[in-house]
């Protein structure tokens, strides 16, 4: 685990995985995920403007985008910007190259969004507790903060182990190591075909919990608004595995 952890984030997103990121129809890419999403996304912006951290390859930011939504990128790896770039240009989304927990994209917003896990990317509280205050600069008063972010899933750890397989299919593999003394997991993605050999991918977070979470948001001035289990609406609940939790800034008297 620490020689990933070690790793900066532009090593993990290079050019081979800003390639293979992008699945149309498929996983995170399917219209039954991606689609309950944008709809999400695009009654929050209320008529405003967009800015997502971690922008990646546009696969939210670009529906969201052909909606009507004005929306405004940051994102560090320059391979996932170019990948975007096949998509649309500049002048329909811009994009900052930077992080997220520092980086300052040009004028206020309505919305602010980070998805699929993303925050988890930054490895230690405080670029974590940095990337909330960084949102809230980044916001109009009233303004809301989106987070998807999935639930740790320790209670599945069988005791005095470090490793969990939490997805197996034909084909994939999907395995998280825990360090629980600094709260990071290493998920690691076997991908293999009916040939002996098999490709893996590793990636390091560091894990929130929701109460966490929300006295993230407190120190940088928002209110949870919202906690749901998906873009849906679904009730979030004691076994819900992810949940998409909605912050907001106070608006002005």
């Amino acid at each position: 685990m620490t020689i990933v952890g070690a790793m900066q984030q532009e090593e993990i997103w290079d050019v081979d995985a800003a390639q293979r990121y992008d699945t149309p129809d498929n996983g995170m890419f399917a219209p039954e995920v991606l689609g309950p999403t944008v709809d999400r996304l695009a009654e929050l912006a209320g008529g405003g403007k967009a800015l997502e951290f971690a922008i990646g390859t546009g696969r939210v930011a670009v529906p969201l985008a052909e909606r009507g939504v004005r929306v405004t990128g940051i994102e560090l790896s320059h391979p996932m910007i170019d990948q975007l770039r096949t998509k649309v240009e500049e002048a329909t989304i811009p994009v900052v190259v930077g992080d997220m927990a520092t980086a300052v994209a040009p004028g206020k917003y309505t919305l602010v969004y980070l998805v699929y896990n993303t925050i988890s990317n930054l490895l230690t509280q405080a670029e974590q507790v940095a990337c909330f205050r960084n949102a809230a600069g980044h916001l109009m008063p009233g303004g809301r903060f989106v987070i998807e972010l999935w639930v740790p899933e320790l209670r599945k750890l069988p005791p005095g182990q470090q490793a969990m397989v939490w997805r197996s299919e034909p084909g994939y593999i999907g395995l998280d190591t825990y360090d629980v003394l600094r709260q990071h997991v290493v998920s690691h993605h076997f991908t293999f075909d009916e040939s002996r050999q098999a490709r893996l991918t590793r990636s390091p977070h560091r894990y929130i919990w929701p109460a966490e979470l929300d006295l993230m948001a407190q120190l940088a001035g928002f209110e949870l608004e919202t906690r749901h289990a998906d873009w849906t609406g679904g009730d979030f609940t004691a076994e819900s595995r992810s949940h998409v939790s909605v912050y907001r800034i106070p608006p002005n008297d």
